[in-house]
């Protein structure tokens, strides 16, 4: 791979390994499930990068399995809001850096309060957005909180 995204660079620069993945999509954002399909992936092991605001002003990042819904109340109490909700899709690059489809917990603008699904724990690697539309990172949970503090939680919409 010889292009390298400021999420890379940034686990370069802490020597955390992390095997890459690049994709056309022809510059548009395709669903998690489709990337993880196209990637031969389990889409329990592709995470989303969802950004918030909460009730208080105050932004939050949540990653959760591609397939999976944010349960917005889970969230908040893991948060400790009162409600949060779903940024605009406008505010999402001046606050982050990233567009839709590109958004990663990794080398955001500012680093806010990240929580990832429980279940990446079970998990022996997690994917996730490189910061960049058709391009993906898989290392460790482990390894992701060497670059990122982040917070275990239940976050996901239950089966009916």
């Amino acid at each position: 791979m010889e292009e390298k995204t400021n999420v890379m660079r940034t686990l370069d620069r802490l020597k955390l390994t992390y095997h890459p993945y690049a994709f056309e999509t022809g510059g548009v954002a395709i669903s998690g499930t489709e990337v993880a399909a196209l990637l031969g992936k389990d889409p329990a092991q592709v995470f989303k990068t969802l950004v918030t605001i909460g009730k208080s002003g105050k932004y939050y990042v949540f990653m959760i399995p591609v397939a999976e819904e944010l349960d917005l109340k889970k969230a908040a109490r893991c948060a400790g809001e009162k409600s949060i909700e779903m940024i605009k899709s406008k505010e999402l690059l001046p606050l982050t850096g990233y567009v839709h489809g590109g958004c990663s917990p990794i080398g955001m603008k500012k680093q806010f309060p990240t929580f990832v699904h429980e279940s990446a724990a079970a998990c022996p690697e997690i994917m996730f957005s490189a910061g960049k539309i058709g391009f993906q990172v898989e290392l460790p949970l482990a390894s992701l909180q060497k670059a990122v503090r982040l917070t275990l939680c239940d976050l996901i919409v239950a089966a009916n």
